[in-house]
This record gives C-alpha cells, structure tokens and sequence, in this order.
C-alpha cells in the first residue's frame, strides 16, 4: 500500500512481534514482509545491514531504512 512503512520480519522475531503491536496501536500502517520467504527481501535487508539479515528492517516510503527502531524513531520518520 502506498504511503506506509515496509517490515521486513521472520516469524521467530520477538522484536519484530514488539514492534508490530507497538505499530498497530499507534495506528501506523505497515506491510510486512517474511525475509525467509522472498529471497529478493532477504537480500535488501542484507546490503541496507552491512551483509547481515537483521529484523526487523524497516523501509520507509523516502527509501530510508532503520534497523530494530524503536517506536519513538518509527513515528518521528512516518510523520516526516
């Protein structure tokens, strides 16, 4: 959907499971993604970490990414 964040995520991901809940109760539209699942997404969360599938990998509708943010970083870069 355009205009919302992009979550890269494995199901395993405790983080990822924080930050999605975090996210819908804060009402911030997102579309994730299973990088075990899409070889093509395990690769952009590999080049956007320095070679390292770290999740969750968020990607922004600007093209920024952050890495495991917290929820504070997600609403200050959405609301930009």
């Amino acid at each position: 959907m355009a205009g919302t964040v992009t979550m890269y995520s494995t199901t395993w991901c405790g983080y990822c499971r924080r930050l999605k809940g975090q996210m819908e109760r804060e009402g911030i539209p997102y579309t994730e993604i299973n990088i075990e699942h899409d070889e093509d997404s395990a690769a952009f969360v590999e080049k956007a970490n320095g070679g390292n599938q770290t999740v969750p990998t968020l990607l922004f509708p600007d093209g920024s990414t952050l890495t495991n943010p917290s929820l504070a970083q997600v609403r200050q870069k959405f609301a930009v």
